[in-house]
């Protein structure tokens, strides 16, 4: 069962959203700053099996495509686990299904099977979201999520829009190509 603060947050975030609003102007002033980025994110309980009773909260399925200038396309399949304090905060927890074919985690596969028993926690930890006055959900979570490897999410995210800021640091050094957030727009 989703509760009115889970399901605000994923009515936010699923869907189909990309930044190709952002490319263009900055193409126009004649630099491209940002990759071209596109999110299709759905809810996927429906294909969690070996769940255990009680387990609460919400599987999302996040496939993420990005496209550097002068780069071949970079696909990455996202599988979160969400839960509520069902009052202002949502927890993100990214999870990883190694045992898959990272190709085939799609939320258009009607034979995706996300065991429960095989899939793991990445090494980001639990992003916590807070619910504004102003009915936007912010996060800055900083993981470690490899040897000397930081991902920082920082985030806001409306209806129809999200801002997104991930800076990867290896050893200190700022490893993300741009300073300012892709800017999405749901299509």
């Amino acid at each position: 069962m989703i509760d009115a603060l889970l399901k605000r947050f994923t009515d936010i975030l699923c869907g189909t959203l990309d930044n190709q609003a952002q490319v263009n102007r900055e193409v126009a002033a004649g630099k491209q700053v940002h990759p071209y980025a596109k999110h299709v994110t759905d809810i996927c309980d429906h294909m969690v099996i070996n769940r255990p009773e009680g387990h609460e909260g919400i599987y999302v399925l996040e496939e993420s495509y990005y496209i550097y200038p002068g780069k071949e396309m970079d696909i990455k399949p996202l599988i979160f686990y969400l839960r509520s304090d069902g009052k202002n905060k949502v927890f993100l927890e990214s999870m990883k299904a190694p045992h898959l074919d990272q190709a085939t985690i799609v939320n258009d596969n009607a034979d995706l099977v996300l065991d429960y028993e095989k899939m793991i926690a990445s090494p980001f930890g639990v992003a916590e979201y807070a619910l504004q006055v102003t009915d936007q959900f912010t996060v800055n979570h900083i993981g470690v999520v490899g040897e000397g490897l930081t991902f920082q999410l920082t985030e806001t995210l409306s209806d129809g829009h999200l801002s997104v800021m991930e800076t990867v640091r290896k050893d200190g050094v700022k490893l993300t190509p741009y300073d300012t957030p892709i800017e999405y727009i749901k299509i």
